[in-house]
């Protein structure tokens, strides 16, 4: 008999208080361990490999799918070393085959079978789950978009196609999901109450926390943090949920840990840089950010330029910046600076007035001979998450991204109205250590 579902929201979606404490004692411990752990574990020692399924929307030339397929099957740079996962690539299921579909030459040149569901690619065929770990790339193809403007992409479809599986096969295993979880909030927090309530290990989101940082900076537990601010690039529900990703790994870190977000704010043109002027503290951790980017452009015949608004508007004139205000009153803002950089920079403010701040690299593939890195410490994260049982950072960050992302699309197509989220009373704390990548 498949565990009872028992819902950790309430009638109007919010995060019930049993819920909240509960993600903080599972972000503290990690996930429970995966009742499929041990069989994966005794296979391990006997010289058996754990095996992957990798579910993806699409495989082509530098889609996130690639990025992951070749990581498992031909391995990537790891402290020196050219290293092979410990987790062996057995099947796969993609939902597209563009004109440019490189997964069935990956699939016939290392002999992975390309299964026509989301069930048999995890089943292998059988009827039951046989795999140790699930991979869900649901990250670029031809899908369709809502009245805001989101791609609807299958996340969440594939996401509940495998708690099937594991529900029928009475056995789960860790799962990882491509960047945000839904783009639909109850669908966000049902997911991860699913992971809960059958006890396997979920890891999801971004690159950018645990890529590798100049410098390598961490801020240590119950820093007393005061605001947090981000600058990059991208468009809107796409790279903006990366620009959350790299504050927030960030501000969870605060004195007394993250306790959930009030209200989000997406602001454009005057309106945007009103807020910057009238808030001195924002406006000097923005050009703090700036100050990391190894890509600002600079006006015509100059290497450099002094940093003013003025210069920001000019470079970025469809500037859009995200305002957060957490529950606790600490406060997080995310701008978009199109035109202006092409990189991931995190300014913050210590109490007392001391600035911490870094780049979080993000080189983006602009030829054939670039390698997408930064995606080496995730899928390093994805392994040591299926060999443990247990996820190296907790899923609840990516749960808050994602409503952060929501809320400033919601924000916008609302004419740039201020979106209150009584829904998102998410609380957890970060590990002791951060997981980015340190060589």
């Amino acid at each position: 008999m498949a565990p009872e579902k028992r819902s950790l929201i309430d009638g109007s979606g919010n995060w019930t208080r049993r819920k909240f404490l509960g993600a903080v004692a599972g972000a503290t411990a990690g996930a429970s361990l995966a009742p499929g752990l041990m069989l994966g574990a005794e296979r391990a020692r006997a010289g058996t490999p754990q095996t992957v399924a990798i579910l993806a929307t699409k495989v082509a030339k530098y889609s996130h799918a690639q990025h992951f397929i070749d990581r498992f099957l031909e391995g990537y740079g790891w402290h020196g070393k050219h290293h092979r996962p410990s987790l062996k690539l057995v099947s796969m299921y993609v939902d597209q085959f563009p004109e440019n579909d490189l997964a069935r030459e990956r699939s016939k040149r290392h002999n992975v079978p390309i299964y026509p569901s989301i069930a048999e690619a995890l089943t292998r065929g059988g009827s039951k789950l046989a795999v140790d770990g699930v991979l869900i790339i649901a990250e670029h193809g031809e899908y369709p978009q809502n009245e805001m403007g989101q791609k609807l992409y299958p996340r969440y479809k594939f996401f509940k196609e495998t708690v099937d599986v594991f529900e029928s096969s009475k056995r789960s295993v860790p799962v990882f999901n491509d960047k945000h979880l839904s783009t639909d909030w109850k669908e966000s927090v049902e997911m991860v109450e699913d992971s809960r309530r059958l006890g396997f290990a979920f890891l999801a989101g971004s690159s950018l926390p645990v890529t590798w940082r100049i410098p390598s900076i961490e801020l240590p537990l119950e820093t007393e943090l005061e605001e947090s601010v981000a600058v990059c690039y991208g468009g809107v529900d796409s790279y903006d949920f990366h620009g959350f990703e790299t504050a927030q790994c960030m501000s969870e870190r605060r004195a007394g840990g993250e306790v959930g977000v009030k209200a989000v704010q997406a602001l454009k043109g005057e309106a945007l840089w009103k807020r910057v002027e009238s808030n001195p503290g924002t406006k000097e951790l923005l050009f703090a950010a700036l100050a990391r980017s190894h890509s600002l452009k600079a006006p015509e015949g100059y290497t450099i330029w002094r940093p003013t608004v003025e210069w920001i508007r000019e470079k970025a004139p469809e500037a859009t910046g995200f305002f957060v205000e957490h529950r606790d009153g600490f406060k997080t803002a995310m701008f978009l600076l199109n035109g202006l950089l092409r990189d991931f920079n995190y300014a913050g403010r210590v109490k007392g007035g001391e600035i911490a701040s870094c780049q979080m690299q993000l080189p983006m593939p602009p030829s054939n001979t670039t390698l997408a890195d930064f995606f080496n410490p995730l899928v390093n994260n994805i392994e040591r998450t299926i060999l443990s049982g247990r996820a190296t950072y907790p899923v609840e960050r990516t749960l808050l991204t994602s409503g952060m992302t929501l809320a400033g699309v919601k924000s916008l197509h609302r004419d740039q109205s201020r979106i209150e989220t009584p829904e998102m009373k998410v609380a957890y704390r970060a590990g002791k250590e951060s997981v980015f990548w340190r060589a």
